[in-house]
């Protein structure tokens, strides 16, 4: 995913001793011998396979800002569409096109739409989307329906965007606010209005999202706002939609359908967010590219103490269906205001990356706090030290072992690359793909190596960042007349580049995955070689 550029936080593949990279735990004979040979001074290898995703807002969306997120280690790019209009988000996808454009030659930054999705959120806050006020715990407060109040949220009253409000709450229901960082109990439920009480008070800020646990609420998948956004979507080329508050395989197929004939090309993660969405996990992860494990919301909906037995399910499940998932929501959250995350933080951090997640996502830390640049340098050195004390072996071996025979012919190559690189100890898998799948495939059986990703399609390169170990190289040359010259320049190309990006060495063993003739579901050859 990313080539280190601190040398004194990894080290290249010829600078490891037989002591760095966790190598005694990685040949640990079992589980508890592999934890217990985990060593604090063994230095990790200088290249991340976890993907870094940046929310960009107020304190990231400059292209300087942007040139720097994409240096220290931002894959994914997330606009959420909750917040701003579309001039500003054309703005925002203007400026990381062109941070890209001044960025190191071949690296690739996906872009991804976060839909609205059907939620609730508040208005404004004395007009300005930055407002503020402070909610004091036993105070009387005001939610209202009325439009007219939009803007005019004070420490008396907000305005709600949920019109159905009063017919869903119950007297003595609970409803919380800002990720339930503010609750309130319903006292008064009037014809556009609902009187509460503040049982926790806090900071609450515009337009910030509201739940209501065990309330039915009866809001479409795709709202017309969301069908405007995807369209804008559309025009503006994103690589992939989070669609939120998913809760059937329907929801996704809808928002496949809101896009059109751009629909298939578009990548969707289905954000799990309620206790609906982890009961039908399932047929989502069938009906989408990837999960997304969106704690804040999920953390109100279900059982707070639930939320790691939801994490730990829905990543091992993705992880056996061979579909992307992402970990979200305070991944590093007192960074929005302090320089160093809390220990719990980087634990959750390391963690995440342990249970086998694809990408560690960045929300408020990134889109409106003080040290956005920061934040992703301190997630990727997490990252680095998590990634060197994983199992592979066993988990390759869980892997193999829970995959249904007879396997297609990819998926059979994929298998056996990953093997070898185990076996030769590989420092990378170079694999020739046009659509993704073989790159995909080969990222589902977790190997401990880089798989270096050659395609002529870059969208189907910046998709590929939402997999787990998947470094993608767009080229950009006029294929040859002969096929196999063509796939022999592919090749070279991806060695030299990974040996500019510090990914390669001279003379390192390298795994190569390639099909027999042109074109896309060929793959069938696997060749060692050196660098």
């Amino acid at each position: 995913m990313q080539a280190l550029e601190e040398p004194s936080i990894g080290r290249k593949m010829s600078e490891l001793s037989h002591h760095d990279d966790q190598a005694p735990a990685a040949h640990a004979s079992s589980s508890l011998e592999h934890k217990c040979l985990l060593d604090i001074d063994s230095y990790p290898r200088n290249t991340r396979n976890t993907g870094i995703i940046c929310t960009i807002g107020p304190a990231s969306r400059t292209v300087d800002q942007l040139v720097q997120l994409i240096k220290n280690g931002m894959n994914i790019a997330r606009l959420n569409f909750s917040h701003g209009t579309h001039d500003y988000h054309r703005e925002t996808i203007g400026n990381i096109r062109e941070a890209m454009r001044r960025s190191p030659l071949f690296r690739t930054v996906a872009i991804a739409l976060d839909t609205k999705g059907p939620e609730i959120r508040t208005g404004l806050i004395d007009g300005s989307g930055t407002g503020e006020i402070e909610l004091k715990t036993g105070d009387t407060f005001k939610l209202s329906l009325d439009e007219k109040d939009y803007k005019t949220g004070n420490v008396h009253s907000v305005y709600v965007d949920y019109k159905n409000l009063t017919r869903v709450v119950s007297l003595g229901g609970k409803i919380y606010i800002d990720d339930g960082l503010i609750c309130l109990i319903a006292t008064e439920i009037g014809s556009n209005y609902v009187m509460t009480k503040i049982e926790n008070g806090g900071c609450l800020g515009s337009h910030k999202g509201v739940n209501l646990p065990n309330a039915i609420v009866d809001l479409p998948a795709v709202s017309d706002r969301d069908k405007r956004d995807l369209l804008f979507g559309v025009e503006m080329e994103v690589d992939m939609v989070f669609a939120s508050f998913i809760r059937k395989a329907q929801d996704v197929h809808d928002i496949r359908a809101a896009m059109g004939e751009y629909g298939p090309k578009v990548r969707i993660i289905s954000k799990i967010e309620n206790h609906e969405g982890v009961c039908n996990l399932d047929e989502i992860i069938g009906a989408s590219n990837g999960i997304m494990v969106a704690r804040g919301d999920l953390g109100i909906e279900i059982a707070q103490e639930k939320v790691i037995i939801a994490q730990k399910m829905m990543i091992g499940r993705c992880n056996k269906m061979g579909r992307s998932v992402i970990c979200a929501t305070q991944m590093l959250e007192s960074m929005i205001s302090k320089p160093r995350p809390t220990r719990a933080e980087v634990s959750d951090v390391g963690n995440a990356v342990l249970d086998g997640a694809d990408c560690v996502m960045l929300s408020g830390e990134t889109a409106k706090g003080a040290y956005p640049v920061e934040a992703v340098k301190i997630m990727h050195k997490i990252c680095l030290e998590a990634e060197a004390a994983m199992f592979h072996k066993v988990l390759f071996d869980e892997l193999r072992a829970s995959t249904p025979t007879p396997t297609v012919t990819a998926e059979t190559c994929a298998i056996a690359a990953v093997d070898a690189s185990f076996k030769q100890c590989a420092t990378a898998i170079i694999v020739l793909t046009t659509t993704g799948r073989s790159a995909e495939l080969l990222s589902r059986f977790r190997p401990r190596s880089p798989i270096i990703a050659v395609t002529r399609n870059a969208q189907v390169g910046r998709q590929l960042h939402l997999y787990r170990g998947v470094f993608p190289l767009i080229y950009v040359k006029e294929r040859l007349a002969n096929w196999s010259d063509d796939a022999d320049a592919r090749i070279d190309f991806a060695t030299e580049e990974g040996k500019r990006l510090g990914l390669l060495e001279d003379g390192c063993p390298i795994i190569l995955v390639t099909g027999w003739k042109p074109g896309s579901g060929h793959t069938n050859t696997i060749r060692v070689a050196r660098a």
